[in-house]
């Protein structure tokens, strides 16, 4: 009697075979958005090949080709696809490299807030009591202030520590310390909650029985289970940290002149908009909302699949 030999599945099988691969074939705008998601993300990091200028380069920068129109305008020149700002750099060039460093920032701060919440959360939600009562009202304290004032203090604090000099050297860390260190409360208490679920399961009784420790019963057994909410709040805190860097750089408390981002450009072009300069400002502002937009409904997105209370396919 012949048996059939029954190979597993592989995990790339599995992946797209499984409903997240489903449910995004189905939705145009999920397909749309990340489409619109991977293009940002490849230009930015390919912007030293595809820009055609390079705005740190300052030799290759004139100041007499500052506040040109973009290129099918009167006075456009066609060097400059976009037009150029007051420095001379061209418009297209400076976006692509201010994409990048927005969306490294955004990463890198959601990145710390992640390693922030998370473990403040599974803290509080597993050992409850007194840990969970201080660092539950230490996150309160922070979230009755708004995100902006907790970056603006805690800039300022960096500012006047650090002095103006070696905090524009470190501008990019300092800015994904602030952005992170102002958001984390949001993880915190939503994995607090899910961990208050999840650890009177059995699987979580039988770990204890069986003397595995608490970090590992917290970080291999619990967390797993978690991790659902934890990337819908993750792609939400792309676009909020994106947004917070752009602020902070309009308001003058994010990255130098000399290292462009998305937010520095609008804020260098809004100072010309009334002179006419409206591109200055104005194709930046159009790619940092795009940019929130697709992101934002990626994470409407995946919050529907994963709650098949709201998902209607």
């Amino acid at each position: 009697m012949n048996t059939a030999t029954v190979t597993a599945p592989s995990r790339w099988e599995r992946f797209k075979n499984s409903d997240i691969v489903y449910y995004f074939l189905k939705d145009k705008v999920a397909m749309f958005s990340f489409a619109l998601f991977l293009t940002f993300v490849s230009a930015s990091v390919l912007a030293p090949w595809i820009a055609p200028t390079d705005p740190y380069d300052l030799s290759v920068i004139d100041i007499m080709d500052s506040e040109l129109p973009p290129s099918w305008m009167e006075e456009g020149d066609s060097r400059f696809l976009l037009g150029t700002d007051d420095q001379g750099r061209d418009i297209f060039s400076t976006i692509l490299y201010g994409s990048r460093l927005s969306l490294t920032i955004g990463l890198l701060a959601v990145g710390l807030q992640l390693i922030l919440g998370v473990t403040i959360g599974l803290s509080a939600g597993y050992f409850g009591g007194r840990i969970d009562s201080f660092l539950m009202r230490f996150a309160d304290v922070q979230l009755s202030f708004s995100t902006m004032m907790v970056a603006i203090i805690v800039s300022a604090i960096f500012r006047t520590v650090l002095g103006s000099e070696l905090f524009s050297q470190y501008a990019v860390v300092m800015l994904v310390v602030i952005i992170g260190v102002a958001e984390w409360p949001q993880y915190a208490r939503t994995v607090r909650a899910s961990v208050l679920a999840e650890k009177k399961k059995e699987y979580v009784e039988a770990a204890r029985v069986m003397g595995f420790r608490s970090p590992r019963i917290m970080f291999r057994h619990i967390l797993p289970n978690c991790l659902s909410p934890i990337l819908v709040i993750s792609t939400v805190q792309i676009a909020n940290a994106i947004m917070s860097e752009a602020a902070l750089s309009f308001l003058g408390l994010g990255l130098p002149v000399d290292q462009p981002s998305l937010g520095s450009l609008i804020s260098i072009g809004f100072n010309y908009i009334f002179s006419g300069s409206w591109w200055i400002t104005a194709f930046p502002g159009i790619v940092l909302i795009s940019l929130v937009l697709v992101i934002n409904l990626l994470g409407d997105w995946l919050r529907d699949v994963f709650n098949p209370k709201l998902y209607k396919g």
